[in-house]
Parts: structure tokens; sequence; C-alpha cells
């Protein structure tokens, strides 16, 4: 069996794990840095973020009462119900120690089963190239539906009131939780969408998620986003709008018909097909030699995303040489 399709098994089965676990305990001064890392990334998978000023967060664990406040650390400060943390954070920005996010924002998401941390080397390079503030959306995709992160979404958006224009750079469902919003979103909140740059997005579904949906046991573990895509996806689709806003598609693909797996027909990026990623409308596109869950770590798609957020264009950012093939 590919390697692909075995890691969709042991990926669902363990969101599936950490989507059902109690919140994962506090880090001690015996953790070595693996299990920190460990810990750091299945509460990814379990806390949302309602509210998003430059690295500080106010987050909810959905389908429960917990709230939190998280430093530009990642250190948890505050924890508590709804009004507490929020009156918190509120005094935070008072204070001036939360500035206000001004000018233009971009609001990068990741994927399914993954967290703010696989996004970082794509951040680190636009915050190094663009004059914008560029923030990080966490969601945790087990645990909640495309629908309640589209709206964890809008609050993110509406609490960023002085923000001039938002654009979004998603990665994967990522794309499809912006979409999900912008089907709800109110016409202000639209009104200040400048750009989206999708990133191997399941535009048209998933055919390895359809493969999963045909087994029993990946079925039964699907939870959350997982759900939408292997079970629900014909009456999701009908809920994503298409962005009436200037966006760019990058799709990963060899651009030989065959593509990086033997599961899935046409070219594709190991995860995703290159049809599966188009969607009407889009300004340009483009197929990059990298596997899907390397594509944060692309030079090419690093500097694409850049050109296409500076100018509605993804430009000549393609080296003829694959970069980052591996899934890393």
């Amino acid at each position: 069996m590919e390697r692909v399709f075995v890691t969709v098994v042991l990926f669902m089965a363990v969101a599936a794990a950490r989507a059902r676990a109690d919140e994962a305990a506090p880090a001690t001064a015996a953790d070595t840095p693996w299990l920190e890392k460990l810990r750091l990334a299945a509460e990814g998978l379990a806390w949302s973020d309602e509210v998003v000023k430059h690295e500080w967060r106010l987050q909810r664990r959905p389908g429960s009462e917990a709230w939190r406040i998280l430093d530009p650390a990642d250190a948890c400060v505050t924890t508590g119900g709804e009004a507490l943390t929020r009156a918190e954070f509120a005094r935070l920005e008072a204070t001036g120690r939360i500035p206000p996010v001004t000018g233009d924002a971009v609001i990068v998401l990741h994927g399914l089963g993954e967290n703010r941390a696989s996004m970082q080397p794509l951040v680190r390079h636009l915050r190094s190239r663009l004059d914008a503030t560029v923030l990080t959306f966490g969601y945790a995709s087990p645990r909640a539906g495309i629908d309640d992160h589209g709206a964890a979404l809008g609050r993110v958006v509406a609490g960023l009131p002085q923000a001039a224009r938002i654009s979004f750079v998603g990665h994967s469902l990522g794309n499809l939780v912006v979409r999900r919003w912008m089907h709800l979103a109110p016409a202000p909140d639209l009104a200040r969408v400048h750009r989206m740059v999708m990133l191997g997005a399941p535009n048209q579904g998933s055919d390895l998620a359809r493969m999963a949906a045909n087994v029993s046991l990946l079925a039964a573990l699907s939870h959350g986003a997982a759900k939408d895509l292997v079970l629900d996806w014909p009456e999701i689709s009908r809920s994503l709008a298409v962005p009436a806003c200037e966006f760019g598609i990058v799709a990963g693909g060899k651009g030989d018909g065959r593509g990086f797996s033997t599961l899935l027909d046409g070219d594709d990026d190991a995860v995703v097909r290159v049809a599966e990623t188009k969607l009407d409308g889009a300004r340009d596109f483009l197929v990059v030699p990298v596997r899907h869950a390397a594509m944060m770590k692309s030079p090419n798609v690093q500097e694409a995303t850049v050109s296409f957020l500076k100018t509605g264009r993804f430009g000549e950012a393609v080296a003829a040489v694959p970069d980052a093939t591996s899934d890393e």
C-alpha cells in the first residue's frame, strides 16, 4: 500500500484520538524538546482562535466553555470563561500591551490536521517581503466542522476594525474555511478583502477523501472538518463562496500528467489532484513541482505568494528545477 494512503489512515486515527482527548497537560521542566513539540501540536488541534492581534490571541476550545489568552511566545497568560478572558484581553489592549492592527493585513491559514506552526516557513518569508501585518489563524480542525471554523474566522476578521485591507493565504483545507466565511460574511468585511492565494486547495473536493469514505474504518474515524471532506462534501461544497476578490491558485504537481501518487489520476501533489484545485474566476494559476506537505517550505511557492499579494499575478517565480518535493 502506498505511503500516502497509510499516512491518511494514521492521520485520521490520531486526529480522532486527539479530538476526544482531554486538554494536553502543561509542560514541565522534564519535558524533552520533542515532547514539547508534540504537546504544542496536540494543543493546536484542540483550540481555535477567536481574536488575533499580532501574536496575541484569544482562543476557545470548541465544544466547551474553556477560553484562554496566549502571548506572543504561545504561553498561556489567562484561562477561564468567555467573559473573563475577553475582559482581560480588552484590558491588555487598553494598556497598550496588545497594539492594534492597522494598515494592510495578511491572514495565513493552515490545513487539516495541522497547526499554526506548519505555516511558519511561509509566514517568516511574507513578513520579510511585505509591508503588511502577517497574522496566523489557528483552528481545531478535528474538533469542529468547516461551518464553525468559518464563523471563528469571521470573528477574527471583525476584531480587526483598523485593518484597511485584508488578504488571505490558505493551505489545503484553510482555503475552504476562508470560502465558507466569505459565504457568510457581511458586506463591509468583504469589501476590505484585497487578494487571496490558495495553496493546494481541494476546491473540487478530494478523491483521496472519497477513497476514505469507502473504507468503513476511516469513515467512522472522520471527525470535524475531516468528516466534511470525507462524508459531507456534496452539502459542504454548496456553502463555499467563490472569492469576489482577486485570487490565485498554486497547485503541486510534476507536470507530467501522473503526479506524485499512483493512487490518484492525473497530476497531483500526493494528496490533492491539480484538477481538484481549480476554481472558475481565478486570476492566475500555477503548478509547482512540490508535494502537498512541503508547499510552505518551497522557495518557489513563497516567491509566487509574495508576487501575487503584491501584483495580482504569480510572475516568473518558479524555477525549472524541483525545490522541495519530499514530504519532510
